[in-house]
């Protein structure tokens, strides 16, 4: 079924600022630079923001005759030429916020950006640098000895470190939401069509869109989750004041994508992490959870399948599946003033009726519907009682709060130690619609730290998914994947990038325990790095946890720096912070048996944000556009079609593939990325390091078996930073190469055969046996076909083949006729080429063919897009 609504592509992507004494011009254009919005700042108040949008739509004409009139009233001499009052002061591609901390109001803006992935045409970034920009004028500037103090601790928050937003796609809100709000009934979008469909004057609008009324289609957009927008705090000044192309939100946590090459046609296969900015922080110094029900170190990933070949959220295939990490959510935390590895547990708070645990699940329910599964990672034997404490709270918590949920939507408690066994689900939930199937309800994983353990079950249970992805996609017979299958590889891959970014940003190193640990495969080497990393991670945690902690607080606004109040690095807890009880008097409590929202439980199993109601619908702005608008045209917005531009600009996403990647390069392999291989088939060391690279390439030139190794750009596609690229070293080299020993003679003998390959492996048949009957009949065939083509009267070849003038003229040789393989004739023109042809032949003579309604109404697109 086709979508009834498009996304609304943001028309503000390129930006460049404008400085003078007084003021402050932000120019923001979208990318075909056809029109504009202007911002501006005043630079004259010393502590107050003040920002002006007209929310007017400029032309680019319009816009160079309103800086070259700026320009020429800003200037100290009227018609003076040798000094401009207007300076261009820096490019950007979006505002990341504003923030002031004792002084005046700072700019943030991404100046660097770098393509992650792409989810139906729409392009997701990467911030890869940012400006921070002082906006008051020196002349109004009012000191303060601790301002600098303060813009340190925020500059600590490295955006450029797995911050990523785009135009046009909600990365705050799942896929499967986002195509919900595509699809609602076209009557529910002409109620809540906007009263104004244009905010400046249009000559085509009537006729547009009312007598061509099926060429109107509806953009919608909608209001992100603000639970996993890190600049919510950041852009609340300006939300209501300017104009919502202006406000770019921005989520933290993991993005990666690679392609699955399926004999030729391309599967993409996503992974996007939203790491959670409520009750965010490090490892020891964020544990369990708020007074609201946030729990520390949550993060919601989300894997999506697409069919490649098909770039379009109305016609191709998308599947999405959605898992949550969280710690357990229970007033709990561990003193790290002891120095020890692994500090106590305590329980900070008694909590008898489970209220932390259900405005925690409560959220669940309304986002994800039911039903909720609750896999508890935590130790269940341990010789002195240590993670055990949180089993035995958690589940007395989730035992309290079923006792008064409907049987069909009780919280399924599933402890699942790692060490002792492992578990199968075979079972395919959801709820089915016309257009597919719905995900209702999430597994959420948690261990104690939601590291090292979550990120292995996460992995298998994403496994299971996406064979049943794969499956429901017409891409395989049967929802089963086998291990050591390009397929799962790769799908390895990516959630090894995935474990190590989101280990570092929550407990200060890469992962410890990886998937090959807990599937008993990992070589030995693998320990000691295993130690390094134990030894990495306690080091963050003892010593720079702290400043990490504040960093985060004053980046999202947790801790506003107030004149007269203490400061933030004088509080001697950020307890108070987080918990918002503790400052003001207790609000009316929820009831202990009917700790749910009413219209939450009522939708259920369906999650309440995706029910069409009047509720949800106010969240949404939802506008009408021409057919040809370049708001909603994801095809031109890709492409650009009507733009001169490069294929490394249109197609500058490298990533990984299963074909190039980890396919063996040998002739006669199987291509299928599910086909078994053997760990020295492989194409690729699935868990390799960039520190190992240049002993990998060493090993590579030597090994006459190894492919080439892969380039710089293809290895930075993979994984962001250096966050993602732990991935036993050693372990990969001895499980799938041939290391050159530097031995003495004796041994030379051992690497040759080594390196030799046998010639049916290298070329796919042993030249020694005979030839096969068939092969000796293509053979003279061919034989055959040679001779024929080679004859010809010597004595006219030597009469032809030089000139009197000593020009060599080439003669055919060929004895056959026209239309044969050597030789072919010239195809056949159809009527309507040949139409086209003889119009355009007519048209350079003054003769002009009639023009068509389509052709008269883009054509007025046209004009209304780049001049009006």
């Amino acid at each position: 079924m086709p979508a009834a609504a498009a996304p609304i592509i943001s028309s503000v992507q390129k930006l460049v600022l404008y400085e003078t004494r007084a003021r402050y011009f932000l120019v923001g254009s979208n990318h075909a630079e056809t029109k504009y919005r202007v911002l501006k700042i005043d630079r004259t108040e010393p502590k107050d923001l003040v920002i002006i949008d007209d929310r007017h739509v400029y032309t680019q004409q319009e816009v160079r005759e309103l800086l070259g009139r700026l320009d020429l009233g800003n200037r100290t001499k009227m018609g003076q030429k040798g000094s401009s009052g207007l300076f261009r002061a820096v490019s950007a591609f979006g505002v990341v916020g504003f923030v002031r901390f004792l002084e005046g109001y700072y700019i943030v803006l991404i100046t660097k950006r770098r393509k992650m992935a792409d989810i139906g045409g729409h392009a997701v970034y990467k911030i890869e640098d940012t400006n921070m920009i002082y906006i008051p004028n020196d002349s109004v500037r009012i000191s303060h000895p601790d301002e600098a103090r303060y813009l340190r601790i925020f500059q600590n928050v490295d955006l450029s470190s797995n911050f990523y937003f785009s135009y046009s796609y909600d990365l705050s809100h799942s896929l499967q939401y986002n195509l919900t709000v595509l699809r609602m009934p076209l009557e529910m979008l002409k109620s809540e069509t906007t009263q104004t469909r244009q905010e400046s004057f249009d000559i085509f609008e009537d006729e547009g869109l009312i007598t061509q009324g099926g060429n109107g289609v509806f953009g919608i957009s909608s209001e992100p989750y603000m639970k996993y927008v890190w600049n919510g705090e950041l852009l609340d000044i300006i939300k209501n004041t300017v104009h919502r192309d202006w406000l770019l939100y921005i989520i933290h946590g993991f993005c990666g994508q690679s392609k699955l090459l399926i004999y030729g046609r391309p599967v993409y296969v996503t992974l996007i992490a939203r790491r959670s900015s409520k009750f965010a922080g490090t490892r020891f110094l964020k544990r369990g959870a708020n007074c609201e029900g946030d729990v520390a170190n949550e993060v919601e990933t989300e894997q999506m399948l697409c069919d490649a070949s098909v770039m379009s959220f109305t016609a191709g295939s998308y599947s999405s599946y959605v898992q949550v990490r969280g710690s357990v959510p229970l007033y709990w935390s561990q003193d790290i003033s002891t120095m020890m590895p692994k500090p106590p547990i305590t329980l900070d708070q008694a909590d008898p009726f489970a209220h932390v645990a259900a405005l925690h699940f409560d959220q669940m329910l309304q986002r994800f519907g039911s039903p909720i599964i609750v896999l508890n990672l935590v130790k269940e034997r341990e010789k002195r009682k240590h993670e055990r404490i949180l089993s035995e709270e958690l589940v007395a918590a989730v035992t309290y709060l079923n006792q008064f949920l409907p049987p069909e939507h009780t919280i399924i408690y599933i402890p699942w130690d790692m060490a002792k066994y492992t578990k199968r689900w075979n079972e395919l939930g959801g709820c089915v619609i016309p257009t597919g199937r719905l995900q209702t309800g999430v597994l959420r994983t948690n261990c104690v730290d939601c590291l090292d353990r979550t990120n292995t079950a996460q992995f298998m249970v994403g496994k299971c998914a996406l064979a049943y992805q794969l499956y429901s996609l017409g891409l395989i017979d049967k929802p089963n994947l086998q291990f050591d299958t390009d397929a799962v590889r790769l799908f390895e891959e990516l959630y090894e990038d995935h474990g190590d970014t989101l280990s570092l940003q929550y407990g200060g190193s890469q992962l410890v325990h990886r998937v090959k640990t807990y599937r008993k495969i990992a070589p030995w080497t693998q320990h000691s790095k295993d130690i390094m990393q134990t030894l990495s991670r306690y080091y963050s945690n003892a010593f720079s946890d702290a400043d990490r902690q504040d960093s985060i607080n004053l980046f999202l606004g947790v801790f506003h720096p107030t004149e007269g109040k203490p400061h933030l690095w004088e509080l001697p807890t950020d307890f108070y912070l987080h918990h918002k009880n503790t400052m003001r008097l207790l609000p009316t409590r929820r009831s202990y048996t009917y700790w749910w929202t009413p219209e939450v439980i009522k939708h259920l199993p369906l999650p309440y944000d995706e029910v069409i109601c009047a509720a949800n619908l106010k969240k949404l702005v939802v506008k009408k556009f021409h057919k040809y608008e370049e708001e909603i045209d994801i095809h031109n917005e890709f492409f650009r079609p009507y733009e001169l531009s490069s294929f490394d600009d249109t197609f500058c996403l490298a990533m990984t593939s299963s074909a190039r990647d980890f396919m063996p390069k040998t002739v006669g392999i199987d291509p299928s990325p599910f086909t078994v291989r053997k760990p020295d088939e492989t194409g690729k060391s699935v868990l390799g390091n960039k520190s190992n690279r240049e002993e990998a390439v060493l090993q590579r030139k030597t090994a006459a078996s190894a492919p080439p190794p892969p380039s710089e750009e293809a290895v930075s596609s993979s994984s962001e930073d250096d966050s993602g690229t732990d991935r036993e070293e050693e372990g990969s080299v001895s499980q799938r190469s041939t290391p050159v020993k530097m031995t003495d003679l004796g041994d030379s003998a051992k690497v040759t055969e080594n390196v030799v390959q046998p010639m049916k492996e290298v070329y796919g048949i042993n030249l020694s046996d005979g030839l096969s009957e068939e092969d000796l009949s293509i053979y003279l065939r061919f034989v055959q076909l040679g001779q024929s083509q080679h004859k010809q009267d010597k004595s006219s070849q030597q009469f032809c083949s030089r000139c009197p003038d000593g020009v060599i003229k080439l003669t055919p040789i060929s004895a056959f006729s026209q239309d044969n393989i050597y030789e072919v004739q010239p195809p056949k023109v159809d009527r309507k080429s040949t139409e086209i042809f003889h119009a355009h032949i007519q048209a350079s003579q003054g003769i002009m063919q009639p023009l068509g309604k389509e052709d008269t109404s883009m054509y007025r697109e046209y004009i209304r897009n780049r001049y009006l």
